[in-house]
């Protein structure tokens, strides 16, 4: 099992949304934090001493990281993934480069979990029960 670290800047938008869009894969575990001393979980030492790799969003993170936290890093490796501050927690388009960008630094077990399987129904219950809900209706 591989540690993996996402950086941002306040740990309100992106690196949250690759740690939500990550945390599916088997063979990794994941967090997320920020550089600056009001993010949400600001980077710590422990932290980065915790992570296998680290993904920073800018150029800046990791110039931040290697100055602040030298000792921690210990020659881990930090990816640069070049993704500016223009973009929603969750948004597609964010995500989608996320999805580009991250799986080929990832070890080579890292893949999307399945789903769990659906529970089979009784053989009283019509399939339509267990279809999912239409869009505008709930």
């Amino acid at each position: 099992m591989k540690n993996v670290l996402f950086i941002c800047s306040q740990n309100r938008l992106r690196s949250p949304t690759a740690e939500q869009v990550f945390s599916s894969y088997s063979g990794i575990e994941v967090s997320s934090a920020g550089t600056n001393h009001d993010a949400n979980n600001p980077v710590t030492a422990e932290l980065l001493r915790w992570s296998d790799i680290i993904f920073v969003m800018e150029r800046a993170h990791r110039n931040k990281l290697q100055k602040k936290f030298r000792a921690a890093l210990n020659g881990k490796r930090i990816v640069c993934l070049e993704i500016p501050d223009e973009f929603e927690f969750m948004d597609p388009g964010l995500v989608r480069l996320l999805e580009a960008k991250v799986p080929r630094f990832l070890p080579a077990g890292a893949t999307v979990m399945r789903a769990a399987a659906q529970p089979s129904l009784p053989a009283d219950v019509p399939a339509s029960a267990a279809s999912p809900l239409q869009p505008g209706r709930g």
